[in-house]
Formats: structure tokens, sequence, C-alpha cells
């Protein structure tokens, strides 16, 4: 156990370190190296003090405290990964709020002996009945924060996936990170009701409880920090101007076409698409789009969701899909590899591809072209 804790702190160091030296970093590494530096200190303080840890009140209650942190730092780091904000909202700060103040409370208790002895961790059947309210009051926030965020991080990843995809046609992948959160959620949930229980039934050990919170957090920091490290912020390719167009942030809806005007701009997208195919370019995104078609990108973003049915992603890529399918038909491209053939029609990386296209044909790539020979 306390071995585990050790590799986990190390590797969160390690991680944090190699971060630090990644360019160019934008708001989500710099979220993410102080996460990585507060998971390598939780795991690392834990694991010296493993055998005092329920003998020393202070320490344990401070380590509980540090609970609180982590909800805050994976909604933060979700939110800043798919926005491309150029500075941390002062507002963001609240998330870290119940801490300061545990914390806080902890160190005015300190000062007052025969206060600061009813302030333990873990169930004891002389003393359950002396514990402070106030400091049973910051146990069950640090309980309730842990799912409350995990929720609060999963809606925010699909909001923003929702629209990623209607912005741009590039493969992101943010699968990982859809994954992990409600996984580690529901982990970090039972262990939390595993607490609760061992307050209010004296079952299972408080004990258990902390070392699963632990061990799970350790899985946490290889998996978070292995995807983590090499992933790559949404915008980051993309101008100021697209980064922050009004289609990703805006807060008041825009207008909409009606019948006549819809079909009219639907016509124009699809006499444009038969003449220029822009799906050709690998980066193209819905502002792009909507520049060289001189349409607004929200009458653009209407037409693709209402009238065919599809997000900017799918949209586009069906068009690259048809594409492979008849150069894979046509001889001038009978030397080509089926990898060159998706960057010949657009697609920018192969696991975009072969997903995407058996999305579409519901057969792979290659089965496709062993078909049609």
């Amino acid at each position: 156990m306390k071995y585990i804790l050790f590799i986990a702190s190390f590797n969160a160091f390690f991680f944090m370190v190699l971060l630090l030296q990644k360019k160019p970093k934008f708001l989500h590494d710099r979220i993410f190296s102080i996460w990585l530096l507060y998971l390598g200190s939780i795991t690392g303080i834990y694991a010296f003090s493993m055998e005092s840890f329920f003998d020393t009140p202070f320490l344990s209650s401070i380590i509980v405290a540090m609970f609180l942190l982590n909800g805050p730092f994976l909604y933060l780091y979700v939110s800043t990964l798919t926005f491309n904000h150029a500075r941390f909202k002062t507002k963001n700060l609240l998330h870290f709020l119940p801490f300061v103040v545990f914390i806080l409370y902890l160190f005015i208790a300190s000062g007052f002996p025969a206060y600061s002895e009813r302030i333990r961790i873990g169930h004891d059947s002389d003393a359950v009945a002396e514990k402070p309210i106030l400091y049973l009051f910051f146990l069950v926030i640090t309980a309730l924060s842990g799912p409350v965020y995990f929720v609060l991080a999963q809606r925010q990843f699909h909001k923003t996936k929702e629209s990623i995809l209607n912005f741009t046609s590039k493969d992101f992948e943010l699968d990982w990170l859809g994954r992990l959160i409600p996984a580690f959620g529901i982990i970090w949930t039972s262990l939390v009701i595993s607490a609760v229980i061992h307050h209010v039934f004296h079952l299972f050990s408080m004990s258990f409880c902390i070392n699963g919170l632990m061990l799970s957090l350790s899985a946490f920091i290889i998996l978070i920090g292995y995807f983590g490290l090499k992933q790559i912020g949404v915008f980051v390719n993309f101008s100021d101007k697209e980064a922050k167009d009004p289609i990703i942030e805006t807060e008041n809806p825009p207008s909409k076409l009606k019948d006549d005007a819809l079909e009219q701009c639907f016509c124009k997208i699809d006499d444009y698409f038969k003449t220029e195919r822009p799906y050709l370019e690998p980066d193209l995104t819905l502002p792009k789009l909507a520049e060289s078609l001189n349409v607004p990108h929200h009458h653009l973003s209407q037409v693709i969701n209402d009238v065919y049915g599809q997000n900017f992603f799918d949209f586009i890529n069906k068009y690259r899909v048809e594409e492979v399918k008849n150069k894979i038909v046509d001889p001038e491209f009978d030397k080509y590899s089926l990898l060159g053939i998706a960057f010949e029609s657009g697609f920018n990386s192969k696991s975009a591809f072969n997903r995407v296209f058996k999305k579409f044909t519901n057969t792979t790539p290659s089965e496709f072209r062993d078909s049609q020979r």
C-alpha cells in the first residue's frame, strides 16, 4: 500500500515536470500542473503518515480537508480544456472556498486544546457524540463535494463536447475523459458512502475508507497523467477569433432563418460543396466555412443542424467518407494505401478515419475495399 502511494506521488510530480516543459502551455496546462502538485502532495503526505494517521487528529483532518480540492480541479480542467480561455477567472476561486474555510477552522480549533481533542477522524464509541457540530458539518461537505463535482464535470464534458462537434471537423480524443470521470466518480462515491455507513452504523473501518480513497487517487494519477499530458487544447490551433466564436460562448441566441431563407441557404451550401469540395481541408471549421460562403455562422449552423439533421463534425466527415469510397473504386488511386486515400480526402488521423468510416458505412475501410474488388 505504502509503495503504491509513493509510486503514485512520484508519477504525479514526474508528470508535472514534463508538463512544465511543454510548449506552448495554455491555461488548462497550468491548472493541470497545480492539480498534479496537489495529487502528488496528498498521496505523498499520507504515505509518510499512514502508521500515525489516526493518532494525529489534526494532520488526519487536514488530509481529509484536502479531498475538497480534487473535485474543483477536475471541473476546472474539463472547462478550460475545451474552451480556449486565456485567463483564469477570479470567480473560479470560489470553488476552493470550502477547503480554505475548513483549514482555517482546523487551525483556529487547534488553539483550544479542550475543543480540538474532540476533533478526530473515525468512529470512537466513547467520543463520537462529543464531536463538534461544526466539524461534522465540514465532514458532510467533504463527503458531498466529490459526487457533486463529478456530476458537474460530466455535465460540462458533454456540453462542451457537443459544442466542439458543432465547431470543427477535426477529431479530438476526449473519450478517455468521458470514461474516466464517471468511473472514478462511482468509485469515489462508493467509498464516501462507506465512510458515512461507518459513522452511522459502525460498519467497515475508517482506515478501509481512507485507504480506498487514496488507492483510487493513485490509479487516477496514472490515468489522468498519461492521457492529460498528451492532450492538446481543442482550439489551440485556431485563431483567437475562431476560438472565441459566438457559437460557442454566446448567451443571447441569434435570430433564425425563416423557411424561404433557410432553403436558399441550403441550396447555396449544397452547390458550394459540389463545386468547391471544402471538406478536403483537414482543418475546416464552421467559422472558416461560413466566411467562404459569406453567410453568418449561426445561419450555417442552423442549416446543418435543422435541415441536414447533423452536427458540423458529422456533416463534414460524411462528405469525406463518400470521397474515400469514390477514391477506393477509382483506378487512379490503386497505388494509394487506405490511409493515404483518407488523408487525400480530408481526414487528419487514422483513428478518426476508421471510426467515422465505420459509423457511416457499418463496415471498416479495408472490408469496403475488399468488397469492391
